[in-house]
């Protein structure tokens, strides 16, 4: 496009264009018909003296009036021919060419081919009837000329029949005025009509220049191919519209899979982008298994006024996240272990250099190996038993927690877990732990006070992860137990409760466990989670 042109803004280019456009094609149609329209008359025109050349010719007085050169007649004949056909003349001549009517009476008796350029030897040599095209005596016409002959088909004379161009000409005229008033009223149409489309069409572009448009493509492009999610967007009918290198990756698709136009079921068969399309509600953070990887997806619609017109879906593997929560959630056990342990021991340190400076070494002596000896035997059986150190960091931020609230956590010296699977998510898996030791701590410290106690037991023996909670709490009424993993339903009274054991069951729902609850004697519930070593469903 040229320099001058781009300057112009969208409207005033299309305004320019169409009108031109327009302009140039009515012009050429107007050229056209106006040449045909001329071409057809004068063929029409020639026709028609040719005719009537050959009805005069068959006239029986005509034939009697050449056939006896009998001028006076014929020139009264010619003339009331030509009034009443009419044409510009009605020249009449004889065997040789001489004229026996003519609406000059001073050329009768004359050669026709004298003065005017008449060529008569088709019709007077092999009595062929014509058409000519001549500039005579009486100006530019169209002569159709016909042979007289008698009853045996003998030559006796011609009859030479003619129309004035001037005719044609102010017809062609009337149709040229007429087209040329239809150019200026298409033109005027055209522009109209640009400034209609180039409006509507500048709104429907957001007001935007078509150079703009192309930048922002360029941008969309350039931001798709940045964003580290997968990204996929269908229209309508189902079809790819979007998607990036970071979609192809993620999916395990050929680095060089071009995925535009191709149906989502093709590429994910069970993609729910199509029940969004239909439901029109977005989906936020959905847990998915494809093809072995477990990815977080967001799908959401794309309006367009009342109508859904496609929908945008985006994708990240969840190991990913995993491995920043992973980390957030190791720090935070040890931030919370070091809280614990920090709190207590300053507590320890508090008393113990209060016994020295009473003078009671022997008993700050035994305080100190009370509580080394504690911690060691914890600290051993977490090595031995529990290998992993999110696991094992989040049970002994729970023993130091129960510590500063006066209660007691055993843990099963025969406990083991040592076969925790790679693809068990670390942070679900403290997560329903804390929250039931979280529960049994506060049920067990508002039955009893402190000098409670907290039994967690593990195994990892058979095909499932067992973990048993046993608190010395007031138990759950069994009217309460179906009810108790609702959300918002709490054995407390206070508010903001009845969150941990719905995020248990919730959890356990996605990893494919189950959760019992049952009550012990003299008080208490006893929680015990299942949780299989091989997951055999998966998210769809």
């Amino acid at each position: 496009m040229p320099l001058s042109l781009r300057r112009l803004k969208l409207k005033s280019r299309m305004v320019l264009i169409l009108g031109l456009m327009a302009l140039l094609q009515t012009s050429l149609l107007g050229l056209f018909a106006l040449h045909y329209l001329d071409n057809s008359l004068e063929e029409q025109m020639a026709q028609r003296a040719l005719h009537v050349a050959k009805t005069i010719a068959a006239s029986p007085e005509v034939i009697e009036g050449v056939a006896t050169a009998d001028s006076a007649r014929l020139q009264t004949i010619s003339r009331a021919l030509a009034t009443n056909i009419p044409a510009r003349f009605v020249v009449i001549g004889d065997r040789d060419g001489i004229r026996l009517a003519h609406p000059t009476p001073e050329r009768i008796g004359k050669p026709m081919h004298d003065d005017d350029g008449d060529y008569n030897e088709p019709v007077l040599l092999r009595g062929e009837p014509y058409v000519q095209w001549a500039e005579g005596s009486l100006g530019a016409t169209v002569r159709g000329k016909a042979p007289v002959l008698d009853a045996q088909g003998a030559i006796l004379g011609i009859v030479s029949v003619g129309f004035l161009f001037d005719t044609v000409e102010a017809i062609v005229d009337r149709y040229r005025t007429t087209l040329i008033l239809v150019i200026i009223a298409a033109f005027i149409l055209s522009v109209v009509t640009a400034l209609w489309f180039a409006n509507h069409f500048k709104r429907a572009i957001f007001g935007l220049e078509p150079e703009q448009i192309g930048r922002l493509f360029e941008e969309r492009n350039a931001t798709l191919e940045s964003v580290r999610e997968g990204i996929i967007a269908i229209n309508a009918e189902g079809l790819i519209t979007t998607f990036n290198r970071t979609a192809v990756e993620t999916l395990g698709l050929a680095p060089d899979t071009h995925l535009s136009g191709r149906p989502i079921e093709a590429v994910l068969p069970d993609s729910r982008m199509l029940e969004v399309l239909t439901s029109g509600t977005p989906e936020f953070d959905q847990d998915v298994w494809l093809a072995d990887r477990n990815l977080i997806v967001n799908r959401v619609p794309i309006h367009q006024g009342e109508r859904v017109i496609g929908v945008v879906s985006s994708f990240r593997r969840k190991d990913e996240l995993d491995l920043v929560s992973r980390q957030l959630t190791r720090i935070q056990q040890y931030a919370d272990s070091l809280r614990s342990q920090s709190h207590e021991y300053s507590n320890k340190l508090h008393t113990i250099a209060g016994l020295i400076e009473i003078g009671a070494n022997q008993e700050a002596l035994a305080l100190i190996g009370q509580e080394t000896q504690s911690q060691q035997a914890l600290i051993h059986l977490l090595v031995e038993a529990v290998p992993d150190p999110v696991l094992a960091g989040c049970l002994l931020g729970k023993y130091n927690r129960a510590r500063e609230l006066g209660l007691h956590l055993i843990i099963d010296p025969e406990s083991r877990m040592t076969e925790l699977p790679e693809r068990l998510p670390r942070e679900q898996l403290v997560s329903i732990l804390g929250n039931l030791l979280d529960n049994a701590l506060e049920a067990t410290l508002a039955q009893t006070g402190t000098g409670g106690e907290v039994r967690l037991s593990m195994t990892d023996l058979g095909d499932d992860l067992i973990f048993e909670v046993e608190d010395q709490g007031p138990g759950i009424p069994e009217g309460e137990q179906e009810r108790i993993f609702e959300k918002g339903v709490s054995s407390k009274s206070s508010t903001g409760r009845g969150w941990g054991l719905h995020l248990v069951q919730r959890l356990l729902q996605q990893l494919g466990g189950t959760i019992t609850l049952e009550p012990v004697t003299p008080g208490g519930s006893r929680f015990t989670v299942y949780l299989p070593k091989n997951r055999h469903t998966s998210i769809t």
